[in-house]
């Protein structure tokens, strides 16, 4: 019996685990999908995923992949793994894909969502879900300073600790925009691929230019000249969301639900 490589698209609320990759804290969303193709298909076998998404972020369209001997169709990978994931992870698609196919290689973009509460009070039901500002935010400003964002190349000082020494911090974003419906205010950024910790970093510095904290020219001399991992500050992780991993051919046009 032969292998086939799976991809799945996936949709899961971070707020429980330790971020996707399997560590050594408990509870990772790596773990929950490995258990889960266990139990359908009685292998074993490691999950990868396109982007890592640190401890307590969310994702509307994680793919990842898998090697199986199962011979189940796409519908039932869907069906039968959500019936043994928990609630708060679930599988939107599944595909059949070729074996050279790597999700995370193969993508040539990313994009995520910062969502932030602009009002005066907390929202219970929003505190898992968007990071709460009661200050009056300059929306001008912010977006004056994302379009600083989008010319940059080198994004070093918006690196978190967790980068390799050494590690190249050259990026490319291609979207980097804020949009507001009623208190909810959204920080848009796609790039080919992203720091530790940088989609958080851009977002805490471009709040604190929405607050006042920090001058436009400031905040272009720390974006161009900083060093490294000297912008911020880091959001909390519970406002991110991973919104989408592009590909040029994916999904594949057979095999599809």
């Amino acid at each position: 019996m032969h292998f086939k490589k799976i991809a799945l698209v996936v949709e899961y609320d971070g707020t429980r685990y330790y971020g996707f990759q399997i560590q050594a804290q408990p509870q990772t969303v790596q773990e929950a999908l490995e258990q889960a193709v266990a139990s359908l298909t009685g292998e074993r076998t490691p999950v990868r995923c396109a982007s890592r998404t640190d401890a307590g972020v969310h994702a509307k369209r994680q793919v990842v992949s898998f090697r199986t001997k199962a011979t189940h169709p796409m519908e039932t990978f869907v069906k039968g793994l959500n019936h043994y994931l928990p609630e708060d992870i679930k599988v939107m698609e599944a595909h059949a894909i070729p074996f050279l196919f790597d999700v995370r290689t193969s993508a040539i973009g990313r994009e995520y969502e910062y969502h932030i509460l602009n009002r005066k009070t907390p929202s219970p039901l929003m505190r898992h879900r968007a990071y709460h500002v009661h200050r009056k935010l300059n929306l001008t400003a912010m977006r004056r300073g994302a379009k600083v964002l989008l010319s940059l190349r080198d994004f070093a000082p918006f690196a978190g600790s967790a980068l390799p020494k050494g590690a190249s911090t050259k990026r490319r974003l291609t979207k980097a925009q804020f949009a507001k419906k009623g208190e909810m205010i959204t920080f848009t950024v796609a790039g080919d691929s992203f720091l530790h910790q940088q989609v958080r970093r851009m977002a805490g510095a471009l709040l604190d230019l929405g607050m006042g904290k920090t001058t436009l020219e400031q905040f272009e001399k720390t974006a161009r000249e900083g060093k490294r991992g000297s912008a911020g500050p880091t959001l909390p992780a519970h406002g991110l969301y991973l919104m989408d991993v592009i590909f040029t051919q994916f999904p594949p046009q057979s095999g599809k639900l």
